[in-house]
C-alpha cells in the first residue's frame, strides 16, 4: 500500500499558522474561496492525478494534531493558547474542497469558512507535486543527480565562507522555503538534514514546522498574500485595505513576526501606506516579485526618507532564489541593510525533471473577488477582470 503524502498536520508552512491565528481572532466568520493553478506545462496532464488527489484529500480530512505537536506550537511565544485549543479539535472538512478536471487541467477549489479552508493550500500543493513526481519515477538516477546538485550548493556556500564570516553585523542567513513544491517528503528530509549538518552557520531555519520540530531548528514565516488580499473584502475602503491588515497584524503580534509582505498591489503602492508608524513597528520587508535589486533600493530609500537607519531593518528575499542569486543580493546590500533569503524549489526540487510552477491562491472572500497586482509579469491573479481593473485604478498600478 502506498504511503500517504501527508504525514502530519504540523507539516505546513509557519505563515499558514500565523495568518490562521490572526484571522481567527479578527475575522472568524469570513467566507473564502481558493483555487489551484498550474502556471507551466507539465510532462503529462495533471487531470490524470484526479483520483489520487481525491484519495490523499480523504486521508488529510481524517487527521488531527498529535499532542506533542500541539505542545510544540504552544511553546512558540507568538502562538496563543486559544488558537492551540482550536487546533486541538480542528479537522479539515472534505465537503469544503472539490477536485474536478477541465480538459487536461486539474481544478481544485477550497470553498467555505476562511478559518476552515485556508489551511488546505500547502497540503494541496505538495500532494499534487509529490504525486506528479512519483508518476515520473522516483529513481536513484534522479536522486543521485539531485544529491550532486545539493553538494554543489553546499560547496558554493563553503567557498564563500571566509568572506561571509568577515561580514560583521551583517551575516549571510538563508532559510528553507521549499515545502510547497518539493520533490518528495523523503528528499526534503534529506536536504534539510544535510544542510543542518554541513552549513548550519548559513541555513538557519525552515518554513516547514514539522521539520523545524524534528531537527530542532527555527520555524520561519510571517504573512503571505492571502492575508492582505482578504482585507480587500473586510469592509474598509479598498484604498485602505493594506493599512487595516498591517494594523491588525501589529495588534495580534505586538512586536513579533515583524516582516511585512510588499507586493499585493506593488511596491510603490505598499510604500505609500508604509508610513513612519509602520516602518518603526515592523522589523523589515519581504520581496516576492519584480526586480530584487530595484525593490531593495526602493526600501532603503524609503527608510532614509523616514530618517530610519536602514541598517537596523531587514529585507527578506524569497522570489525564485538560487544560492548564487542569494549570495549576489547579499553582496549588493551588505553593510547597508540586513538581509536574509528564503530559498524554495532550488533546494527541495532541483532535479533533472522540470519542477511544476503551481499555486493555490485566494480568489474570493465574503462573496467578493480579491486580487494580487504583482510587480512581475504572469503573477497577477484574479478571476474578475472588472475588479482587477478597479483595483489597478485605485492604486494607479500598471498592468503586469
Amino acid at each position: 500500500m502506498t504511503t500517504p503524502v501527508v504525514r502530519s498536520l504540523l507539516e505546513n508552512d509557519l505563515y499558514k499558522f500565523t495568518m490562521w491565528q490572526a484571522l481567527l481572532h479578527s475575522h472568524p466568520g469570513a467566507m473564502a474561496e481558493y483555487a489551484f493553478v498550474c502556471r507551466n506545462t507539465p510532462a503529462f496532464p495533471l487531470s490524470e492525478l484526479k483520483a489520487e488527489v481525491e484519495t490523499e484529500l480523504d486521508h488529510l480530512c481524517t487527521m488531527q494534531f498529535a499532542q506533542d505537536e500541539l505542545d510544540y506550537l504552544r511553546g512558540l511565544r507568538f502562538i496563543k493558547g486559544d488558537f492551540v485549543d482550536f487546533l486541538t479539535v480542528f479537522r479539515f472538512q472534505r465537503r469544503f474542497v472539490s477536485v474536478e478536471t477541465d480538459g487536461e487541467q486539474l481544478r481544485i477549489v477550497a470553498r467555505g469558512p476562511l478559518v476552515h479552508v485556508m489551511g488546505f493550500e500547502i497540503f494541496v500543493l505538495y500532494i499534487v507535486n509529490q504525486l506528479y513526481f512519483r508518476r515520473l519515477g522516483d529513481t536513484e538516477a534522479t536522486l543521485g543527480e539531485a544529491r550532486q546538485r545539493l553538494a554543489a550548493k553546499i560547496a558554493t556556500l563553503k567557498a564563500a565562507a571566509p568572506a561571509l564570516a568577515d561580514s560583521g553585523d551583517f551575516p549571510f542567513i538563508a532559510f528553507d522555503f521549499g515545502l510547497r513544491r518539493r520533490y518528495s517528503a523523503e528528499w526534503h528530509d534529506e536536504v534539510l538534514a544535510t544542510l543542518a549538518r554541513e552549513v548550519p552557520q548559513f541555513v538557519r531555519g525552515t518554513s516547514n514546522v514539522y521539520l523545524a520540530k524534528r531537527y530542532g531548528i527555527t520555524p520561519i514565516g510571517t504573512m503571505a498574500h492571502e492575508y492582505l488580499q482578504a482585507y480587500q473584502a473586510f469592509g474598509s475602503r479598498l484604498r485602505d485595505f493594506q493599512t487595516a491588515a498591517l494594523e491588525d497584524w501589529v495588534q495580534e503580534y505586538r512586536g513579533d513576526l515583524g516582516i511585512a509582505l510588499t507586493d499585493v498591489v506593488g511596491m510603490d503602492a505598499f510604500l505609500s501606506d508604509f508610513d513612519l508608524y509602520f516602518a518603526k513597528l515592523f522589523d523589515g520587508l519581504r520581496h516576492d516579485s519584480g526586480d530584487a535589486v530595484v525593490w531593495g533600493e526602493k526600501a532603503i530609500a524609503h527608510y532614509d526618507k523616514l530618517r530610519i537607519d536602514p541598517r537596523v531593518k531587514r529585507l527578506v528575499f524569497s522570489d525564485g532564489l538560487t544560492v548564487e542569486k542569494a549570495l549576489d543580493l547579499y553582496r549588493h546590500f551588505r553593510g547597508r541593510i540586513q538581509t536574509s533569503f528564503g530559498i524554495g524549489t532550488h533546494l527541495t526540487n532541483d532535479t533533472p525533471i522540470k519542477a511544476l510552477n503551481i499555486v493555490m491562491k485566494l480568489t474570493r472572500c465574503n462573496g467578493q473577488p480579491v486580487a494580487k497586482l504583482s510587480d512581475a509579469p504572469g503573477k497577477t491573479l484574479c478571476e474578475d477582470q472588472t475588479f482587477l481593473a478597479y483595483l489597478r485604478q485605485v492604486f494607479n498600478h500598471t498592468a503586469s
